[in-house]
């Protein structure tokens, strides 16, 4: 097989072409050993497959996290309302107890499920793949469930930078 050539650009180019493709915003969840509940930011959800219902999701090798996350059982994706902004600023910047003051109810696996997420999947920690800088996480959906006004709801969107939402065209 043959191997990928030297890429023409450096990583700042790289950046910016990657920075064009508008995509949701999660909030991955899950609890320590100790019980204390730990939670990220990520916009690099995707779904995987119906059959089985598998999603992904990617967290950097060097996050504090990453231990957590490896070695757990049970996360859960929660999809970001436009609405919850803070609430993504709070789970990417936020040191100490990222929780605390935070509205969410335990789901059937005992992971924290966010109160007026749009959308949370509960899932299995299937299989990890470690690739460049960061470690592909591939959930099996054992729950999921969408917030009862979610018609009437706009997504949180995450393009070139900044935070956006959603205007129907058609």
């Amino acid at each position: 097989m043959k191997r990928a050539k030297t890429p023409n650009f450096d990583h700042v180019a790289f950046r910016g072409a990657l920075s064009q493709f508008a995509t949701g915003v999660t909030v991955i969840t899950t609890r320590a050993p100790s019980g204390q509940l730990i939670g990220i930011t990520a916009s690099s959800f995707n779904s995987v497959s119906l059959d089985p219902p598998l999603v992904l999701w990617s967290l950097a090798t060097k996050s504090a996290s990453m231990p957590v996350f490896q070695s757990n059982s049970h996360y859960v994706v929660n999809v970001l309302a436009a609405s919850q902004i803070e609430l993504c600023k709070r789970f990417a910047t936020v040191k100490g107890d990222r929780f605390a003051g935070v509205s969410h109810a335990e789901g059937d696996t005992g992971m924290p499920v966010l109160n007026g997420a749009l959308a949370w999947f509960e899932c299995h920690n299937r299989s990890r793949y470690e690739e460049g800088d960061h470690v592909i996480f591939v959930g099996e959906v054992e729950r999921c469930g969408v917030h009862e006004d979610a018609t009437r709801i706009s997504p949180l969107v995450f393009q070139a930078g900044d935070f956006h939402t959603l205007l129907s065209i058609g």
